[in-house]
């Protein structure tokens, strides 16, 4: 076709032509209302007036963007090691001097600038196995089964990549958890995998029910084929910490249907409520006995970027894999090795997490009093947000006892629903949207995480500080009175 005597030729990429399950992804968590909240941060700093001075993004778990402050030794180190003259000055601990040269002793060309082993550092990886030995009562973890990784997510998308095979009835199907984590849903429209929905109990502090994996499952099988199951333990959005009886009827579920486990442990650090405790799948699968650790297929996922360290931009993480065919293993060091390596300052930060400073050591008070400084101002915080929000008419919150956000459920009146629907939006979609235009703060509707029929809810991060927290609470009370009033 030509135009003026011009040669018009269409593009090779267009949506018509792109892979559809790109256009299929969703992740709701960056979605269309952080978008607009950028915006708005753009007009405030032109000059335009609106019914706030900023915009409080509390639609994501980044904790040093909300205000939290880095752990002393974690930096230090990562400076000794992007900057080696540093090791002559006496300004920093021994202990740190320690850490860093033993880093860069396992860098090529003692440089964190250099490429890494595919599966990640091997001293590093020795050090994570360790640590999950310690964390497991000495349960053994080899480093040949660590997998260090781009961030907990990257793992796990490479896990998924491996499970996911079959035409039509025989298409693998992936169990998450409604609520879920978008990266989840994400990832599976991203594969071309079926999802399969299994609901957590809101009635019960959002709970998970084998009985609801049951029916997931009997149901699934009509159109696909089950061959995994996904568990985020302490959950997110849903802040709940799953008992120990919980894991263990979630195994034995596992190996009677012949599903491989994928448990989702980043938030293992977060819990806060009276009572609750946090179990590993690993540790629990071994306490079980051989018939379940022997034959139970896993991969357990950590994380740099949650607990009380909050240092998201390092991209480091962990993946362990248990009772893997060494065939497939063979094949998934293949498959990550395409991906030269995890980010070396991010595998450096992961060795300060599961090697942190000793009580003989000097930076261990400080570490200490940080580390424990944080973990108590967000159980303090989880407290706040679900007392505030049960004082709310209107809105209903489970006690948030793990992880680090809430996803309370809201009761909308029937003109606010018709009004949403007028303007092409799901209501929680409408409802977050006018509480972000008028008091400017930023949060996730509920219908991204997934929800059941007829419910709406919200999902908001509990770290900015606490002042600032209150602040968004007692914004969030006027507005949900406010929009109930005007939509009665």
């Amino acid at each position: 076709m030509a135009v003026n005597g011009v040669s018009c030729v269409s593009k090779v990429l267009t949506l018509d032509t792109m892979n559809p399950n790109v256009r299929r992804v969703e992740y709701a968590v960056r979605g269309p209302i952080v978008q607009r909240a950028v915006q708005i941060e753009r007009e405030l700093r032109e000059g335009v007036k609106k019914p706030f001075t900023e915009v409080i993004k509390a639609n994501i778990g980044d904790a040093h963007a909300m205000g939290q402050k880095p752990i002393t030794f974690f930096r230090q180190v990562l400076a000794l090691c992007s900057y080696p003259d540093l090791l002559e000055d006496n300004k920093f601990p021994e202990d740190a001097k320690k850490r860093a040269r033993r880093i860069l002793d396992a860098c090529g060309g003692h440089s964190i600038g250099a490429y890494s082993a595919s599966q990640g550092i091997e001293c590093i990886r020795q050090d994570v196995a360790r640590y999950i030995e310690r964390r497991d009562g000495g349960i053994p973890s080899s480093p040949d089964n660590i997998y260090l990784s781009t961030g907990a997510s990257d793992a796990i998308v490479t896990i998924l990549k491996l499970l996911v095979c079959g035409e039509g009835r025989d298409r693998t199907g992936v169990m998450i958890s409604i609520p879920q984590y978008p990266l989840y849903s994400a990832a599976l429209a991203d594969l071309a995998a079926v999802q399969i929905s299994y609901y957590l109990d809101e009635e019960n502090c959002w709970s998970l029910n084998v009985e609801e994996l049951r029916r997931a499952l009997k149901e699934a099988k009509q159109y696909c084929k089950p061959r995994v199951l996904c568990i985020i333990n302490p959950g997110n959005p849903t802040g709940q910490v799953q008992s120990r009886q919980c894991i263990e009827d979630v195994i034995r579920f596992a190996k009677e249907e012949h599903l491989f486990l994928m448990a989702d442990e980043v938030y293992q650090d977060n819990v806060y409520a009276d009572g609750c405790k946090f179990h590993s799948f690993k540790k629990v699968l071994f306490e079980m006995g051989p018939e379940f650790s022997s034959t139970v297929e896993m991969a357990s996922f950590h994380s740099t970027s949650k607990c009380y360290m909050g240092e998201c931009g390092f991209r480091g993480g962990y993946m362990e894999v248990i009772n893997m065919d060494p065939q497939v293993k063979a094949q998934l060091t293949k498959l990550v090795s395409v991906r030269l390596c995890p980010p070396v300052p991010g595998q450096a930060l992961l060795e300060l997490v599961v090697n942190p400073p000793q009580p003989d050591e000097p930076s261990y008070s400080t570490f200490m009093k940080e580390r424990t400084a944080v973990l108590a101002a967000l159980g303090e915080k989880a407290r706040l947000t679900e007392e505030t929000f049960n004082s709310v008419p209107g809105i209903t919150c489970n006690p948030v006892q793990g992880a680090m956000y809430t996803f309370p459920c809201i009761s909308l009146p029937q003109k606010a629903i018709d009004k949403a629907k007028e303007e092409g939006l799901i209501p929680d979609m409408f409802y977050c949207m006018k509480l972000l235009e008028e008091e400017g703060i930023c949060l996730v509707p509920g219908s991204g995480f997934g929800q059941k029929e007829g419910t709406f809810h919200f999902r908001m991060t509990i770290l900015p500080p606490t002042e600032k927290l209150k602040v968004v609470l007692q914004k969030i009370r006027d507005f949900h009175l406010r929009f109930t009033q005007e939509f009665s």
